[in-house]
C-alpha cells in the first residue's frame, strides 16, 4: 500500500541490487522472478517499520499484498506477483525508476508506477488522485491495488496504528471503499475479500467505540 498514512517510518538508503535484467514475461518462471523481488524489497525496505504498536517490519506488508494476491485469489502472473511485491519500493524508499526497469523489467515498472502516488502533493490531493486514477490503471495495477487496501484494512483493523482514533479509522475506511469503488469489475474474488475486510473494519472501530 502505497498510502502514506498506514506506511512504516523509517531511513530511506540507496543500497546496490542483483543487477541481472529479468524476463518479465509472464510465461516465465515465476518463482525466481518473484524471489528475487522479495529479496530487492527486503533490502530496500530494512529500515522501515509499519506504525502498529509492535513497530512491524515493513516487509511484512509486501509480503501480505502478495499472500493475498496468489494465495488467497489464485493470481499466478509473474509480473503482478512482482509488482505487488515492490509496489512501496519507488514512493518509500531511494529506488528509482531506472533502477527498478533495470532489475525487473518495464511491464513490472509500469504497474508499480501505476500505484505509486506523487509525494511532492499534500496528503489530501494524493489520496484524491488515488480515486480519480482507479478507473483508468491497467488491468494488473488495479489487482495490485485491491490486494493492498485489503491488506491496509485487515492491518488497520488487527493492528491499527496507536495514534489513531477511531475517527481516523473510519475515515480511512471510507476513503478505501471509494478507491475500490472505482475498480468494481476487476476480480470478483479480491472484491469480496475486500468488503470483508471493510466491514470487519467499520465492525471493530465500532466496538472499540462502544468499550
Amino acid at each position: 500500500m502505497q498510502d502514506s498514512d498506514m506506511h512504516g517510518i523509517g531511513k530511506r538508503n540507496p543500497v546496490a541490487h542483483d543487477s541481472q535484467r529479468s524476463d518479465a514475461d509472464p510465461s516465465s518462471d515465476a518463482l525466481p522472478m518473484v524471489s528475487r523481488a522479495l529479496r530487492f524489497a527486503a533490502v530496500k525496505h530494512r529500515r522501515q517499520r509499519r506504525k502498529d504498536a509492535d513497530a512491524s517490519p515493513y516487509i511484512n506488508h509486501p509480503i501480505a499484498v502478495l499472500s493475498i494476491l496468489s494465495e488467497e485469489a489464485a493470481v499466478d502472473s509473474p509480473h503482478v506477483l512482482c509488482a505487488a511485491v515492490l509496489h512501496d519500493t519507488i514512493e518509500d524508499t531511494e529506488t528509482s525508476a531506472e533502477e527498478l526497469e533495470e532489475a525487473f523489467g518495464f511491464d513490472v515498472l509500469q504497474t508499480v508506477l501505476a500505484v505509486t502516488d506523487d509525494k511532492a502533493l499534500p496528503k489530501a490531493e494524493r489520496k484524491r488522485q488515488q480515486i480519480l486514477r482507479a478507473s483508468s490503471a491497467s488491468h494488473e495495477a488495479r489487482l495490485v491495488k485491491l490486494a493492498d487496501k485489503i491488506a491496509n484494512l485487515r492491518d488497520l483493523a488487527d493492528q491499527p496504528p496507536n495514534d489513531w482514533d477511531a475517527a481516523r479509522r473510519l475515515a480511512y475506511c471510507r476513503w478505501a471503499m471509494d478507491v475500490i469503488d472505482q475498480l468494481r469489475g476487476t476480480h470478483a474474488e479480491l472484491e469480496r475479500l475486500f468488503d470483508l475486510a471493510h466491514a470487519r473494519c467499520v465492525a471493530m472501530v465500532a466496538e472499540t467505540e462502544r468499550s
